[in-house]
């Protein structure tokens, strides 16, 4: 088996510590959060190769944590949901949410390994660990970016835009696609995006590529980089 770096947001201490054994004992890196504010913020500061999220938490719904992951990582880490209820609305709920796959408690440890290798395997072929545009380079799984040889200061949401834009160079995005990518199928208020477009261009400008991000009218965004030189591996 590969050996894999997950995250497990769950507060019922005889599930992690089942989980936590289980996976040590296939030499699997685990982090534990007992609390969905806790998960957010490891899951937002570090890389893994999949999230496995109780939908039942004591201090954030599942839903609302899973958003927040999707909107905040580095990478786009696939999310494994973890609930007692099996009913198809709520599995329903779990997908619209951004959830890429749903095992009910309770569950053979067997298979939520094998559902982890498969998501994290599912997730290295749709994202390439390095991408070009021209001189600009992202690093997607380490949520870098460079221009030349200048490093860009960006914000999780800037990367995750600024990645986006890159695997559809030198085509327009619209304003609907980057919305989805950011927040899924429940986006916040409808300046939120242009609050996060204003400061991706300050981020760039402050890196000397001023001009880099332009704005296609009844349209989105692309980048103003002529000659599509992506490579990915």
């Amino acid at each position: 088996m590969t050996r894999l770096n997950l995250l497990l947001i769950e507060d019922h201490a005889g599930i992690a510590r089942q989980v936590a054994t289980f996976f040590d004992g296939l030499h699997w890196q685990l982090d534990h959060a007992a609390t969905g504010a806790l998960g957010v913020q490891l899951a937002t500061g570090n890389i893994y190769d999949v999230v496995l999220l109780d939908l039942n938490l004591p201090d954030i719904d599942g839903l609302q944590v899973c958003r927040a992951i999707k909107a905040g990582a580095p990478s786009n880490v696939p999310i494994l949901m973890l609930t007692a209820r099996d009913a198809y609305e709520d599995k329903a709920r779990g997908f619209h949410g951004g959830a890429d796959d749903y095992l009910t408690k309770p569950f053979d440890l067997r298979e939520l390994a094998l559902r982890c290798e498969a998501l994290a395997r599912r997730s290295q072929l749709h994202v390439h660990q390095e991408m070009r545009v021209g001189p600009l380079l992202l690093l997607a799984r380490e949520g870098r970016a460079m221009y030349g040889e200048v490093p860009l200061a960006l914000t999780h949401s800037g990367f995750k835009i600024l990645l986006l834009l890159c695997r559809e160079h030198p085509h327009a995005v619209s304003r609907s696609a980057l919305s989805a990518h950011l927040w899924g199928s429940e986006p916040p208020d409808s300046d939120a995006l242009k609050s996060h477009i204003y400061a991706l261009r300050k981020q760039l400008d402050a890196a000397g590529c001023t001009g880099l991000l332009v704005t296609i009218p009844q349209l989105g965004y692309r980048l103003a980089i002529e000659l599509d030189s992506r490579a990915g591996q």
